[in-house]
């Protein structure tokens, strides 16, 4: 068995996996992982590998602690990977674009696959049918959008994500829910388009934690996966486990 762990901008993601297939999967704030880890080994005493994404500075301690019940590899540029990386500054490259890309490469081999993350940042990641990865883009997600309307301004007030019943919004509120809904998906629209005239029989995934809430006010035709980073981080440890 494996356990992936994936730590986030706001959240520490927990998987446990057999082979290919994912046991059970839980979200937690930085301060318990200590308690976390002990619990997920006394649940699933059968894990003998461990491997660590980290998109912030990973505490050692932490390391340290985890490796007391098994073998660990901390993904970095120095790990194996099994795509070509056509990228001009692959060491300022983020681990979650990697794993995202990596899990392209496996799930659909010898297509062209552009990956969404829909998280703290909407990421867009493209694997070409050679399983070559080229890079991608970053913007600004869902949740930081809406801070920073409010922090880059005195008077527009801190909201969460509303549905919209109408693209013309008749007050401050529902402005500020038109204008990023609106501009998000349509951002995330008009870069699948962008795509889709460079690269034939385009396969599009999105993920992340607004994946959902997401898919249902864009145009395409896209697969809706929460879990493509975390299997991509398990077949990035198989991978170096060789």
């Amino acid at each position: 068995m494996n356990l992936v762990i994936d730590a986030g901008n706001t959240l520490i993601k927990y998987a446990v996996f057999n082979g290919i297939t994912l046991l059970w999967q839980e979200a937690g704030q930085e301060e318990s992982f200590t308690e976390k880890v002990k619990g997920i080994f006394h649940a699933y005493p059968n894990i003998r590998s461990a491997l660590v994404s980290s998109v912030i500075d990973f505490d050692k301690k932490k390391l340290a602690a985890l490796a007391v019940f098994c073998e660990v590899h901390l993904l970095s540029h120095k790990s194996r990977f099994p795509l070509k990386i056509s990228y001009a500054t692959p060491n300022s490259l983020g681990m979650d674009r990697l794993a995202l890309a990596t899990a392209a490469f496996y799930k659909y081999p010898e297509s062209n696959v552009l990956v969404i993350d829909a998280g703290s940042c909407v990421t867009y990641d493209i694997v070409n049918d050679f399983g070559e990865y080229l890079g991608g883009a970053i913007s600004p997600g869902l949740h930081m959008r809406y801070k920073a309307l409010h922090r880059q301004t005195q008077k527009l007030p801190l909201l969460n994500p509303e549905e919209l019943f109408d693209f013309i919004g008749n007050s401050t509120a529902s402005s500020i829910h038109s204008g990023i809904l609106n501009g998000i998906s349509l951002e995330i629209d008009g870069v699948i388009a962008l795509y889709q005239e460079r690269f034939k029989d385009l396969t599009v995934i999105l993920t992340g934690g607004d994946a959902q809430f997401l898919s249902k006010r864009l145009k395409n035709t896209l697969f809706a996966n929460s879990n493509f980073l975390l299997e991509g981080l398990n077949y990035l440890l198989e991978y170096n486990k060789r």
